[in-house]
């Protein structure tokens, strides 16, 4: 039997559809916990057995959020099921995503010296 050809970039677009229809799924929970949530990324293993979800809040409690994400992560991953044509869909693992943060603390920091140095000249 012939073995079929690895299709190229096949795992980033398996994580780029998985990141739309997570976003998605995500605006229909039910969860009070869960606030307005932003999916930024999907990193999938390379055997597609799990996928860490990461995603940032703008209104709410991380770590609340990040709890009833995770526990509402079978439910999502049944409903992928349905939405995706791939015969493994992975199990998700929420994870806080604190890029924004570190960036707007960064930006801070970068303005602040700033105006020190311009107070010393």
């Amino acid at each position: 039997m012939k073995h079929k050809r690895a299709i190229p970039n096949r795992s980033f677009r398996v994580a780029d559809q998985i990141q739309r229809d997570v976003a998605v799924l995500v605006r229909e929970l039910k969860d009070p916990r869960v606030g307005m949530v932003t999916v930024n990324a999907v990193d999938v293993t390379p055997d597609y057995a799990h996928a860490k979800v990461f995603f940032s809040l703008l209104v709410g409690n991380a770590e609340e959020c990040e709890v009833a994400l995770n526990e509402a992560a079978g439910f999502i991953r049944n409903s992928l099921f349905k939405r995706l044509q791939i015969h493994t869909v992975p199990t998700l693992h929420f994870q806080f995503d604190r890029t924004t943060e570190r960036a707007a603390d960064l930006n801070a920091l970068i303005h602040q010296a700033n105006a020190t140095r311009a107070k010393e000249d």
